[in-house]
């Protein structure tokens, strides 16, 4: 007999697809309301080398607990190691490796080139991801990343949704995007700007977000331009919302779609989750009509918002994309003040959708002050007015905008998800029963989801035939579909049963209670979640790390970078060994390959080496523009690159030796074998580096090695551009580009004032307000290996930059030289 019951709760069974929704967890609760609110996998983060530091995180013991919680539902536990790592640090990581992949973590997410080598060596079955903080913009940058190794990319969160279709349909490769949550005004990976202002390391989890606080657009004479005209939060994005882009980014051919929010409370996560979940879910149950909804809307609004943005995915946005005025939620726009009475204030209801509910707070925008808050503790709604009493009223004027940013009945609604003591998701189970006069009372239960777990145990009594009130199906039915708190729900039952036998209640209750037990035992036991839903996981050929030939220290040489022919000409005059020429312009100009061959003619005439820059970022777009450099210099000295896109580019177009610069964050002696292993000759240290660190590193180094040592270190490189967005029409119409017309700076509240230059594929570069110095420690620097000292000398005006060379070159040959005051060490005697 075969009985079905009533009341099934489907909400939360996986859907027929292998998206993967996939939610921020900063502690445990966060954890517990991602998965009870719909997730398929979640993220979080050890109490080691996670890019939020500042979050809660979780402990050994909570990280294996996490593990069970998520995997005993069906959700995949991704764990961010996604920090750059010092090698001291090495040996640690490895432990903790091992330690991720015994609790059966199901992907590790990687920034550090030298960690996914210490991973793919120490673990080599385990799911890699690789990072935002990878700063991966193209196909060419995910193929890179597949042949060592990786399953999945994590996108820049700065591609549009024509670049994503284009990468997901050319390649097999997992690709992840962002879908809602705060955005890095810079490419992620690339900001220096907490590190080098603060001594707190985003690339070491620890960033201080400088973008959210207020700064001044300024120029040469320092009159703030947007006064009056912007507020003065100009790199504070605006928070990231798809939700009526999902169609899209669905059909573009995502893998999974991503919440930012580590950082964020636990209510914020179970509203954002579980409203994707049902936006989801609807689009694949009536993809022709979805639509959003207004609810959907207003929950993601109220719960946390810097306005809205949709970033990059369909243009530009400009200034749009930027909340300028406020650099954190500012709730839900819901009026404007109408009448101030004694100890009330009214206001017009804005559409008939309005709800307002004791306990929600309100803050008013008020002309002089800032904000008044407002607890409502009593209201009065009358027709399309509402009278909130309030005690403080004082500052509110009549026409001051008022914002919901506290909603009681939503938060309440959230708190179920981690306060209630019945799991929300459940696993619906099938039963099957035999019951047979002469034997145990036997009974299996089997989990009606992808994995097939099952469980049975039986009775040691022995049935027997009933003397007087038999035990019916009915009561055998009621009394294993009790199962109480656990995650499972009965679903249907089998049952081969005598007639006339009884059975006492307690047995049926005993066998129901170890089955459970054992079902939940053997549901833990799946180890990769993400692997099994997705049916895509393959074991890959991962990469093979080589022992690197000798190296054999000659001397230190002084490279100076330049970005046109003028300043070269004063490089080579002013005694420069070697010349690093091009990539982005600092003055916005377009560096052809008819100006790179001509800058090599005159390097070479001159007796001296030259390298040729590449870009930082290579978008799709802009590759085949590269190729065309890289065709026109073939007899270049070397190669500098950026990203591993264009290591890989280089390497396969070109026989050119290849130095990798700045921006690849080499921070250990792993991520220079992984380097050389890719083809590279020489490496650029990362900035991020103390003096003790890299002598460290260099006594240990098998390749030349290369020091940043003066000039404005870049803190930060964007496609937003605050020019082009508050002066030039950015995303309203074409740039009229002011950045050609005069000189551009941001200035900070304590006015420390930093250079901003747009290059030639108008992307913004923040650059450091004091000029990086090492003049009187260059010696130091030769002492310990360094091959190669760099000037960056783009920045600076002919005189300057002459100046500069002249010093260095006279510090090389063992003088004393004076150097100016209003200078920075940089890292070299801090470290991050």
């Amino acid at each position: 007999m075969l009985l079905d019951n009533e009341n099934l709760n489907s909400e939360f069974q996986i859907p027929n697809s292998t998206l993967e929704l996939l939610a921020p967890a900063g502690n445990f609760d966060c954890l517990k309301v991602a998965v009870e609110a719909g997730a398929d996998a979640v993220y979080l983060a050890g109490s080691y080398f996670g890019a939020r530091a500042y979050a809660g995180n979780f402990s050994n013991d909570e990280l294996k607990q996490a593990v069970e919680f998520a995997h005993l539902r069906n959700v995949a536990v991704h764990v961010t190691v996604n920090t750059i790592v010092r090698d001291d640090e090495i040996d640690e990581l490895k432990k903790y490796l091992k330690f991720l992949y015994e609790i059966n973590v199901d992907a590790l997410l990687i920034q550090d080139l030298g960690a996914a080598s210490i991973a793919i060596q120490t673990i080599p079955e385990m799911t890699l991801h690789a990072s935002t903080q990878m700063t991966v913009h193209s196909l060419e940058g995910v193929k890179a990343l597949e042949r060592l190794g990786f399953d999945r990319v994590v996108l820049a969160r700065e591609m549009s949704l024509e670049e994503i279709r284009y990468i997901c349909k050319n390649t097999h490769t997992e690709i992840e995007v962002f879908m809602h949550g705060a955005l890095c005004v810079c490419y992620s990976g690339q900001c220096l700007m907490s590190s080098m202002i603060g001594a707190r390391s985003g690339n070491r989890g620890r960033c201080a977000q400088p973008c959210r606080l207020p700064y001044e657009l300024i120029d040469d004479k320092g009159n703030d331009l947007l006064e009056g005209k912007a507020g003065q939060y100009l790199l504070s994005p605006k928070d990231l919302n798809t939700l009526e882009l999902l169609p899209q980014l669905i059909e573009a051919g995502v893998s999974s779609l991503k919440i930012e929010g580590r950082m964020k409370r636990p209510e914020y996560v179970a509203v954002v989750v579980e409203t994707y979940r049902k936006a989801i879910d609807r689009y694949y149950e009536n993809r022709e009509n979805y639509q959003a909804t207004d609810e959907e809307r207003r929950n993601l609004a109220q719960i946390f918002n810097r306005d809205f943005t949709t970033a990059y995915l369909e243009k530009n946005q400009g200034k749009n994309m930027i909340s300028d005025k406020r650099p954190n939620n500012r709730g839900v726009l819901i009026g404007r003040v109408s009448k101030i009475n004694k100890d009330s204030f009214q206001f017009l209801i804005p559409h008939s959708t309005f709800l307002i509910n004791k306990g929600d707070q309100l803050e008013i925008w008020v002309k002089v002050g800032g904000r008044v808050t407002i607890t409502v503790n009593d209201f009065k709604i009358d027709g399309d007015i509402c009278t909130v009493k309030a005690d403080k009223i004082g500052g509110i004027k009549l026409h001051d905008r008022i914002f919901k940013v506290f909603d009681a009945e939503l938060t309440a609604h959230a708190r179920k998800f981690f306060t209630s003591g019945k799991p929300i998701r459940r696993l619906e189970i099938f039963a099957e029963v035999r019951a047979k006069i002469g034997e145990p009372f036997k009974l299996k239960m089997t989990i009606n989801d992808f994995t097939g777990t099952h469980a049975e145990a039986e009775t040691k009594f022995i049935i027997e035939p009933a003397k007087k009130q038999p035990t019916t199906i009915d009561m055998i039915d009621k009394q294993i579909g009790r199962i109480g708190n656990s995650i499972f729900e009965l679903d249907s039952s089998f049952y081969d049963i005598d007639d006339n036998i009884m059975i006492p209640l307690s047995e049926i209750n005993d066998v129901r209670r170890r089955v459970i037990e054992q079902l939940t035992k053997e549901k833990i036991k799946i180890d990769k979640i993400r692997a099994i839903i997705a049916n895509t996981f393959v074991v890959r050929e991962k990469f093979k790390i080589h022992d690197m030939p000798p190296y054999h220290f000659e001397n230190t040489s002084l490279s100076v970078h330049v970005d046109n022919i003028e300043s070269l000409n004063s490089a080579i005059k002013a005694g420069a060994d070697a010349i690093l020429f091009g990539g982005e312009s600092y003055h916005h100009e377009v560096i052809t390959p008819t100006i790179y061959q001509k800058a090599i003619e005159i390097a070479h005439d001159a007796g001296k080496k030259i390298y040729i820059a590449t870009p930082r970022i290579v978008r799709q777009s802009e590759q085949l523009e590269l190729e065309n450099i890289l065709n026109a210099v073939s007899d270049a000295d070397a190669v500098y690159v950026h990203n591993i896109a264009t290591l890989i580019l280089v390497d396969r177009l070109t026989e050119i030796p290849i130095h990798t610069d700045f921006s690849f964050i080499t921070f250990n002696t792993e991520t220079i074998k992984m380097l050389y292993d890719l083809g590279a000759d020489s490496i650029t240290l990362s900035p991020e580096l103390n003096f003790e660190q890299i002598k460290s590193i260099a006594k240990k180094s098998l390749m030349p090695l290369e020091c940043i040592v003066h000039g404005r270190l870049e803190l930060m490189i964007s496609s937003y551009c605050t020019m082009g967005s508050f002066l030039g029409g950015v995303g309203e119409h074409k740039c009229s580009q002011p950045c050609k017309r005069q000189n551009f700076y941001l200035r900070d509240r304590k006015s420390a004032v930093f250079p901003i230059v747009t290059d030639q594929f108008c992307r913004m570069h923040i650059l450091n307000s004091k000029p990086l110095s090492m003049l009187p420690h260059v010696s130091n620097l030769v002492d310990i290996g360094i091959s190669k000292l760099r000037i960056d000398g783009r920045a600076m005006n002919k005189t300057e930059l002459e100046k500069v060379i002249k010093s260095y070159k006279l510090a090389l040959s063992g003088q004393v030289v004076e150097e100016d005051t209003n200078i920075t060490r940089g890292h070299y005697f801090r470290g991050v």
